[in-house]
C-alpha cells in the first residue's frame, strides 16, 4: 500500500496549522491527539520572531530536546533549589530541559528563529508562568513575598493566555551565557560520527551528553545515491522531521501490511518499537533529518549483518528459495547504517 503524507498512520505534517499563532510567531504540535500511534513522544515546532519571548513555561509530564534550525536564541531554565542555566543556542546546537522545569526562549536575533521540538511523552502536559500566578490569591501571594495583597491587584488575571510574548527590550546576553553549559550540546560542531559517501550521522546520547534522560537524537544526512538500510530498533520508538530534502519510507506493520509513502519538509513520522523501516532519500538534493528516539542509548538492527547471524540453509529455508539461489550476500561485522542505492529508484 502506499501511502501519502496526509493518509499514512505513522505521519502527520507538523509545519501546518499551529495551534498557537501572534505576532510574534507560533507554535505548531503534532501529539497523540493528531497522531494517535504516538507513544512516550511527540513534537512541536515553535518560530519565533525578532524580539520574541516564549513565555517562562514547564512540562508536567515530559522532557524536552530541542534542535535550532535557524536564528539565535536565549534559554533560560529555573532548577531544583534556585539553580539556573542560561545559554544562547543558534542553528544547529541543541538544549535539553528535564520535566518540571521551568524555562523561557528568547529571540535575541534579528532575524525569526526556529525550533523543533521533541518530548517524551505522547501528550505533554504544560503549566506557564502567568496561568501558575493568576491560579493565587492575591493574599496568598502576598505572604508568598512578604508583601501586601495590594501589591498584585493590578495582574491580569482575565486576560487571554499568551504563550509568546512581547519584550519592551531585548534581554541582556550575560558573557557566561555564551560558554559550554550542561543542557547545551553543539551537536554538528563535531565531526559526524558515522562519515560515509551516501550521507552523514550526527549522534547524541547519554554517554555524549550526561543530561539526557528518556530521548536521544540523531542528525542525519542522506545524499542523492544514498539510503538507510532497512533495520528495526528493538527498545527504541523512532519520530523524525523532516528538516529538507524528499524521502521516502516504507514500514511493516504486526499484520503484515507495509505503509510506503513519500515526505517532504516540515513533515514528521512515527514507527513504534522494533516496526521494521528503511528511509530513502527520492528527491533532488540532501536530504537533513532530525532523528529522535524515546531512550538515551538509541540500539539498532539492521539487515545488513542480520542475513550473517544464520547458516544459508536456514536462510534459504526461510526466504523459500533453493540454497544455491541465494545471493552471495558480503560478510558486514558492523551495520554501516548509510548505504549507496546503487539500483535505480522503483
Amino acid at each position: 500500500m502506499t501511502s501519502t503524507a496526509q493518509k499514512s498512520r505513522h505521519v502527520a505534517v507538523l509545519a501546518g496549522s499551529p495551534r498557537y499563532e501572534g505576532p510574534l510567531g507560533s507554535i505548531s504540535h503534532v501529539d497523540a491527539t493528531d497522531l494517535p500511534i504516538l507513544h512516550r513522544m511527540s513534537i512541536r515546532r515553535l518560530v519565533l520572531e525578532a524580539g520574541g519571548l516564549r513565555e517562562p513555561h514547564w512540562h508536567a509530564n515530559a522532557n524536552e530536546l530541542g534542535y535550532c534550525l535557524g536564528g539565535e536564541a536565549l534559554v533560560t531554565i529555573a532548577g531544583n533549589h534556585a539553580q539556573r542555566d542560561s545559554f544562547t543556542v543558534t542553528a544547529g546546537e541543541m538544549f535539553f530541559v528535564p520535566s518540571g522545569t521551568m524555562h523561557s526562549i528568547e529571540n535575541i536575533g534579528q532575524y525569526a528563529a526556529e525550533f523543533v521540538l521533541a518530548f517524551s511523552h505522547e501528550k505533554p502536559e504544560d503549566f506557564g508562568m502567568r496561568a501558575s500566578f493568576a491560579a493565587m490569591p492575591d493574599g496568598v501571594l502576598g505572604n508568598t513575598y512578604d508583601l501586601p495583597a495590594g501589591a498584585f491587584e493590578e495582574f491580569d488575571r482575565k486576560g487571554e493566555a499568551l504563550e509568546i510574548l512581547s519584550l519592551p527590550r531585548p534581554t541582556p546576553v550575560e558573557a557566561q551565557a555564551r560558554h559550554v553549559n550542561r543542557y547545551k550540546y553543539s551537536i554538528e560542531a563535531a565531526a559526524p560520527q558515522i562519515d560515509f559517501h551516501a550521507g552523514t550521522a550526527h549522534t547524541t546520547n547519554a554517554s555524549l551528553w550526561p543530561a539526557l534522560r528518556d530521548i536521544a537524537m540523531y542528525s542525519v544526512t542522506i545524499g542523492t545515491t544514498g539510503m538507510r538500510e532497512p533495520h528495526w530498533h528493538p527498545e527504541t520508538a523512532e519520530m523524525g522531521y523532516i528538516a529538507a530534502g524528499t524521502v521516502r519510507m516504507t514500514i511493516l506493520d504486526p499484520n503484515g501490511s507495509t505503509d510506503t509513502y513519500t515526505i517532504g519538509p516540515g513533515s514528521t513520522y512515527f514507527i513504534p518499537r522494533a516496526y521494521p523501516h528503511h528511509i530513502e532519500n527520492v528527491g533532488e538534493g540532501t536530504a537533513h533529518l532530525l532523528i529522535f528516539f524515546d531512550q538515551v542509548f538509541p540500539g539498532d538492527v539492521g539487515y545488513r549483518t542480520l542475513i550473517n547471524m544464520f547458516p544459508r540453509p536456514v536462510v534459504a529455508a526461510t526466504l523459500g528459495i533453493a540454497e544455491k539461489d541465494l545471493p552471495d550476500f558480503p560478510f558486514t561485522q558492523i551495520d554501516p547504517l548509510l548505504v549507496d542505492r546503487i539500483n535505480p529508484q522503483t
